[in-house]
């Protein structure tokens, strides 16, 4: 395989990362896909004709991410690596009083955290590749999202994770340019993924006597309503994996995007109308207190 282009994704297993992993190796990267399971693994080689490696990845574990670091400069040599996406992700949901403090850090571990020592692993065998091909054509990507902008109730820890990945991405952009390395933030709505079903089970967990049940049925409510109606609506998450290929290809790619109709409207009404009365809408779109 050609390794001149070549791509670690993480969290390639489903959704966007899966989806982006094969987009990417249709379109002659060579893409290094990071994967929990062995299985998860072996179905993207076999669909991507042999234009695709994946590896063992879990960002959350320092050992995990030190065999990878050996396995892609043992893949791409003297080249270095073009590009990483920071894309594995989860969604701790629940009303901000009672998500346990555990739940809390293993939604940052997961989705901050885990990126920032993955960057920090990578980041040389990216210096490697604008030495190699010249300046400006590192790149790094993270998946944020609309959350990162705008936040729902009892999507709290969710959000927050993304609020936090804007403003790494936001530093790390300012910090790298002048080593010759893009940052690329990207912000979907809804995408069709795992997430949704991800959601009802948290629904399924809080009993009609549990405290958060009580004390925010509305709200709760609400937020079931939202997930069904977002999981009709979602896009494909081939959308977001051309978008990739962009902060890849472009040779000054966006800084910040947002994907998908939901995303631009709500990013837009949040900026047009200020908080207070942006808020106030939302309630009463999904009819809180």
């Amino acid at each position: 395989m050609n390794t001149t282009r070549s791509v670690l994704i993480s969290g390639a297993s489903s959704g966007i990362g899966k989806a982006t992993a094969l987009h990417l190796a249709r379109r002659g990267f060579f893409v290094i896909a990071g994967v929990r399971r062995e299985q998860d693994g072996q179905e993207l080689e076999s669909a991507s004709q042999g234009r695709l490696c994946a590896i063992s990845l879990d960002i959350t574990d320092p050992a995990s991410i030190d065999r990878a670091w050996n396995k892609v400069e043992g893949l791409t040599g003297k080249s270095g690596l073009l590009g990483l996406f920071n894309n594995a992700g989860i969604a701790v949901a629940g009303p901000v009083e009672h998500v346990s403090a555990d739940e809390w850090r293993r939604q940052f571990e997961v989705n901050v955290i885990g990126h920032v020592a993955l960057t920090q692993a990578m980041l040389p065998l990216i210096r490697r590749y604008v030495a190699a091909h010249g300046h400006g054509s590192g790149r790094i990507i993270f998946t944020g999202s609309i959350s990162g902008r705008v936040t729902l109730p009892i999507l709290g820890p969710y959000a927050a994770s993304k609020h936090a990945i804007a403003a790494i991405a936001a530093a790390l952009r300012q910090e790298v340019r002048a080593q010759g390395i893009w940052v690329s933030l990207l912000e979907p709505g809804a995408i069709q993924s795992d997430i949704w079903k991800k959601a009802d089970d948290f629904i399924a967990t809080v009993g009609p006597n549990d405290p958060a049940r009580v004390l925010y049925t509305r709200h709760i409510e609400a937020m079931i309503q939202q997930t069904h109606e977002g999981a009709r609506s979602a896009i494909p998450a081939e959308h977001v994996a051309r978008l990739v290929e962009e902060c890849l290809t472009r040779s000054k790619p966006k800084i910040r995007t947002t994907v998908g109709r939901d995303a631009a409207l709500a990013a837009t009404l949040r900026w047009v109308l200020g908080e207070r009365l942006f808020y106030w809408m939302i309630a009463r779109a999904i009819k809180i207190p």
